[in-house]
């Protein structure tokens, strides 16, 4: 096996041998993939396919997550090295990690979309591979979670969050504020293991009435152990897909998205709640709506890019990785 992790390549995303460990590639050059992460369609001993989903047209308000995997790819540059703090692990020595590429589809038959997310997504996890998927706006989620649903039947659902997204559904309508309410109708999800955090808006739906919500000002009343043992409880065993949409985070943490909500999480609760999950082994995961347009710094494409690298980490703990001593 190639020492991967010791040499400078530039383009470790085509030119890595092995795909664990991590390359001290320079992050102001190179190809872009998530985590330098190697680019590959062949899931052969995969762990977990990162791919990204530019859709962006079931937007409510201001459009450009179909930019959002880009710009998360390229923030990813500047963590693709070392151990994670604060886990002192690097999950790409337990985990193994592909960027399987983007989600392709005709933008001008809007309609044929989920179809295409749906079989893109089960391309991947009937082979036995999780995925984490970058968007692209929130209604990718529902055919994503289709995918699995043929796969492991009704799972649990960790949904973070400024927005419930169980608004009144009108005739199959492909909206990113309905997309649990389908969820839910289809029996794609357990009411009963479903928590929302840190909402902070009203809904207009009939359904999500029995799911557990801690809004925002809640969150802010606890700690994160005391978040997270709540949502253990709740989410108990059994399959479990975690989606997290930056607007869940105050604009002043991630202004680059389509619907901010003043009054969210900072990057720093939202980090240390993922981290006290430890324990549950989400099968699927995915980091919505970063519209980079809208974005200052390049701060929100870093918070989802330090996301999902932190939701990574929980699959490497369950898998087996542990602090070095």
């Amino acid at each position: 096996m190639a020492n991967d992790d010791k040499k400078i390549t530039s383009d470790a995303a085509f030119l890595r041998t092995s795909l664990m460990g991590k390359s001290p590639d320079n992050s102001f050059s190179g190809a872009l993939s998530f985590m330098r992460r190697k680019y590959t369609r062949d899931l052969t001993g995969v762990d977990v396919a990162v791919t990204g989903i530019p859709f962006d047209q079931a937007t409510s308000n201001r459009p450009g997550a179909r930019f959002g995997p880009q710009a998360v790819r390229a923030a990813t540059a500047q963590h693709a090295w070392g151990s994670v703090w604060p886990w002192r692990f690097d999950p790409f020595k337990t985990l193994a990690v592909v960027d399987y590429g983007d989600c392709a589809f005709d933008y001008g038959s809007v309609e044929q979309v989920p179809q295409d997310i749906e079989q893109h997504i089960t391309d991947i996890v009937s082979q036995g591979v999780s995925t984490l998927v970058i968007g692209g706006d929130h209604y990718i989620t529902y055919p994503v979670l289709k995918a699995y649903f043929e796969k492991y039947g009704q799972m649990g659902l960790v949904h973070f969050d400024a927005h419930r997204d169980f608004e009144q559904d009108i005739g199959g309508r492909i909206d990113h504020g309905t997309m649990f309410t389908l969820a839910t109708r289809d029996g794609l999800i357990d009411p009963k293991r479903t928590v929302q955090i840190g909402i902070r808006t009203h809904y207009t739906g009939e359904t999500g009435n029995d799911i557990r919500v801690m809004n925002a000002a809640e969150v802010n009343t606890l700690s994160a152990p005391e978040i997270a043992q709540e949502v253990r409880d709740i989410i108990g065993t059994g399959p479990t897909y975690l989606t997290f949409d930056i607007d869940c985070l105050d604009p002043a943490y991630a202004p680059g998205t389509g619907t901010p909500v003043p009054g969210g999480l900072t990057s720093y609760q939202a980090l240390a709640i993922i981290r006290e999950l430890k324990g549950i082994d989400f099968v699927g995961m995915d980091v919505v709506e970063v519209a980079p347009a809208y974005d200052h710094g390049e701060i929100t494409a870093n918070a989802a890019a330090m996301l999902g690298l932190e939701i990574l980490c929980l699959k490497a703990w369950a898998k087996g990785a542990r602090p070095k001593s």
